[in-house]
């Protein structure tokens, strides 16, 4: 036990002081909370902006003039919104748009009631500004039509006086935002990262010891058990961290921009995310770091390892191909089944738990699974975990690697 111990000291202390964790650790956080608050600041600085400015239209209020060739435009309702000025013809609009009377001006067709038709004219190219106006002209027209109809003309203006009734409690994603997408697939890219990258270390720190010799001197006085123990958890214990760290951040920094930029509520990821996303990063990196370590065992250098990690993490790539399904419909049949797979689990269930309401008996079974997995691939792999293989300098072989694995040799 003292020995396992030193191990997970010197393997603990020996992670959390490289520079490249460090840096990851605290830049990735910091780093988004700095591109917040740039955002942040523009927003304010450019709050009072008005649209004619942005889209190069003069800043004072426009005069626009309105010819009526239908008949129906009787005079301009007070208190309509914009300031028009009635014409008795297009020729005189256009000569008090010559003289710069007026900024623009619009013209009513004769057959206006058959078709709609209406003409907008100003000296220079602003096609906002015509949309602008259209609730406007709405307003003069149905005024002028319906003015004798005071509860027909509200009506027409306010059509709809809806109130709404939620028979889910739960909020629902609008589906065309964009961060109904986006969010799940953020935490699905997060834990492929932190799984990922904590179960290499793994392999990283085997195949650079084998390829110095320090196994070789390690192997006088612990025993191969003692050694894998002890890596694995330092190693579990640094990566747990830094997914918590990044993972609080995330939170955090969606608190943030709901405030800033306004975010609906059914964006806020709940606080329990943290709770299960440390249970799944443990058992996800238990199954990988388990494999990299016996694959470790029997790579001979750091050069064929990188070989070896691109086919044991196929499985996780699984989900990021699968993206699309699994948040268009997180409670869909391949969304199920890829989050009770055990290999597949730890990223595919954390994906459902950003995008939806997930049911507990299919987080508690897949977290059941998962954890039988690990503790079987431990078992198989500290079989691996011999000094003959340790020692070994023989080519890596996958069909060797997966014989001892399901301890055939």
């Amino acid at each position: 036990m003292n020995k396992t111990w030193l191990v997970f000291k010197n393997e603990l202390l020996n992670t959390i002081r490289r520079k490249s964790f460090i840096l990851t650790l605290i830049l990735i956080p910091l780093g988004s909370f700095i591109v917040l608050g740039i955002i942040s600041l523009l927003q304010n600085s450019e709050a009072g902006a008005q649209v004619g400015q942005v889209f190069g239209g003069s800043q004072g209020v426009q005069v626009h003039g309105l010819v009526d060739q239908s008949g129906l435009i009787r005079e301009i309702p007070e208190g309509s919104p914009g300031q028009f000025e009635l014409y008795p013809s297009e020729q005189a609009a256009r000569q008090a748009l010559d003289e710069g009377a007026i900024d623009a001006f619009v013209l009513i067709a004769e057959d206006y009631l058959e078709n709609g038709t209406v003409y907008y004219y100003r000296p220079d190219f602003n096609p906002m500004e015509g949309f602008d106006l259209s609730a406007e002209l709405e307003h003069i027209i149905n005024t002028n039509l319906l003015g004798e109809n005071q509860a027909l003309l509200a009506r027409v203006q306010n059509p709809l006086n809806m109130e709404m009734e939620v028979l889910n409690p739960e909020p629902q994603r609008d589906p065309g935002n964009m961060l109904t997408f986006f969010l799940p697939y953020a935490v699905t890219f997060l834990f492929y990262i932190v799984i990922l990258s904590s179960a290499s270390l793994m392999l990283s720190s085997i195949t650079s010891e084998k390829q110095n010799r320090v196994i070789e001197i390690l192997m006088t006085s612990i025993t191969p058990m003692q050694m894998l123990t002890g890596k694995i958890i330092a190693l579990g214990l640094a990566g747990l961290f830094q997914t918590i760290v990044w993972t609080t951040a995330g939170l955090l920094l969606l608190r943030v921009s709901g405030t800033t930029f306004s975010l609906p509520a059914e964006f806020q990821l709940p606080v329990s995310i943290i709770f299960w996303g440390a249970i799944f990063f443990l058992l996800g990196y238990a199954v990988y770091a388990s494999l990299m370590a016996g694959a470790g065992a029997l790579v001979p250098n750091l050069r064929e390892s990188s070989q070896v990690t691109t086919i044991l993490v196929i499985p996780m790539v699984i989900p990021l191909m699968m993206i699309n399904p699994l948040i268009q419909q997180p409670n869909g049949t391949i969304a199920v089944v890829l989050s009770l797979f055990p290999l597949t689990a730890p990223v595919s269930m954390m994906t459902r738990l950003a995008g939806t309401q997930v049911p507990i008996w299919q987080i508690l079974l897949s977290i059941l699974l998962l954890a039988i997995t690990a503790a079987l691939v431990i078992r198989a792999v500290s079989g691996m975990f011999r000094a003959q293989n340790l020692l070994s300098g023989q080519p890596f072989r996958m069909n060797v690697f997966f014989k001892a694995l399901l301890g055939r040799l």
